[in-house]
């Protein structure tokens, strides 16, 4: 049930971004989610777009280090509190959170959130149960 994500190794130069993202336009691949962490030489992209194979090879065709992960998608109301309910659940189930970030929908009424930990089956059982709706690739699909 988790999402795919990709992450892609980028070069921490001027424009480097613009090119990946033209090349993704080019192909027609739609961004629905990303986040980038950098350091001084390089960075790290990490995204949800509506066609992983796709992407995943014109990047590789032009030469970019491309990995998919599997990561868990949560939807949440938004409204104060929501996302702290959520990362209590995973606390006190004693999952460690590796890393998050936010996406926006065309919806009013809640928000997504893209989760990295490390025992993906287990943060979505104690999630599921605690009454939050887990997203899938192809709920991406329709947004």
């Amino acid at each position: 049930m988790a999402l795919k994500q990709l992450s892609v190794f980028v070069d921490n130069t001027s424009g480097a971004l613009a090119d990946i993202t033209s090349i993704l336009a080019q192909a027609e691949v739609n961004l629905r989610a990303l986040s980038i962490a950098d350091t001084e030489h390089f960075g790290i992209l990490r995204m949800i777009v509506s066609d992983n194979d796709l992407a995943t090879s014109v990047l590789k065709e032009h030469n970019y280090a491309v990995k998919e992960t599997q990561v868990v998608g949560v939807k949440i109301g938004d409204a104060p509190g929501r996302l702290a309910a959520v990362l209590t659940v995973l606390k006190d189930a004693g999952i460690n959170l590796e890393y998050l970030y936010a996406f926006c929908a065309r919806t009013e009424r809640h928000a997504y959130m893209v989760i990295r930990v490390a025992d993906n089956e287990k943060a979505e059982k104690v999630l599921t149960e605690a009454g939050f709706h887990m997203i899938t690739d192809s709920d991406v699909l329709k947004l």
